[in-house]
């Protein structure tokens, strides 16, 4: 698809100078302030997704561009960016160095660029279609485990699988894997797709939090969507996972509990 590497050069460049404005204010004492849905947000959220909207919309005027803290321009055009500044905003205002700044570029329909930045830890894993998926410029790809039982599985909160209706599925992951880590959000899904875990799970998702990785995990080998297997950022949960060992996760969490959204 034409233009793929002007999308990732100019993500990349807005994520790396969003980042860097982040980490202005991280372990800094920023002041939290509570949305609507319960969810933290601070300054420092807010000036990066300023940032990521201006340098995307002087780039790509035509383009769409939806953020999690200043909602939807252009949301119906043919090429729509997803922007989450600040993912992980619990972790940052606690002095965590998990959290990232997330972008995917969504072209009718299907995500062919993403970026998942981590200001923190001085990581980037990135892809476009057809060109793979890197970390820090080097070629990744998802862990070839063969056995579930010899894989390790990211989450973020315990306790929203049953708050999700997820509690019995994720019984049986945890019953059925090596070993299971938290303080995940978006870092959990970099990790599948650069090779460092097996399976990341969240029970919900919005978009702006999906964003880059369909096409992060698609590139290394892997597979992102909602709990049915459908790739997507819109289904209101997410899985990601290598191919290997998808017919394993799926049997495990079934069509017993129906995926919501879609």
């Amino acid at each position: 698809m034409e233009n793929l590497d002007r999308f990732l050069d100019v993500a990349l460049e807005a994520a790396f100078v969003a980042g860097q404005a982040t980490l202005s204010h991280f372990r800094t004492g920023v002041e939290v302030e509570t949305k609507d849905d319960a969810t933290p947000v601070t300054l420092a959220d807010r000036a990066a997704e300023a940032i990521v909207r201006e340098r995307l919309g002087r780039a790509f005027p035509d383009h769409g561009i939806v953020g999690e803290e200043e909602g939807a321009e252009r949301a119906d055009a043919s090429h729509v960016w997803w922007v989450d500044p600040i993912d992980g905003t619990k972790a940052f205002v606690r002095g965590v160095p998990l959290y990232a700044v997330l972008i995917g570029l969504e072209v009718e329909g299907r995500v062919e660029v993403g970026v998942a930045h981590f200001p923190a830890l001085g990581e980037t894993v990135y892809a476009a279609s057809g060109r793979g998926t890197r970390l820090n410029g080097r070629p990744v790809r998802v862990r070839d485990t063969a056995d579930l039982a010899d894989a390790y599985v990211a989450f973020t909160d315990a306790g929203s699988f049953e708050r999700h209706g997820r509690g019995d599925a994720w019984a049986r992951l945890r019953a059925a894997t090596a070993y299971q880590a938290g303080w995940s959000d978006a870092y959990g899904h970099a990790l599948v797709a650069s090779g460092r875990l097996e399976l990341m799970l969240d029970p919900v998702m919005n978009p702006w939090d999906a964003g880059p990785f369909p096409v992060l995990l698609r590139e290394a080998g892997g597979r992102f969507g909602d709990w049915a297997g459908r790739e997507t950022i819109h289904g209101g949960e997410a899985l990601s996972t290598s191919e290997r060992l998808w017919p394993q996760v799926a049997a495990l969490i079934g069509e017993r509990e129906a995926p919501r959204g879609g």
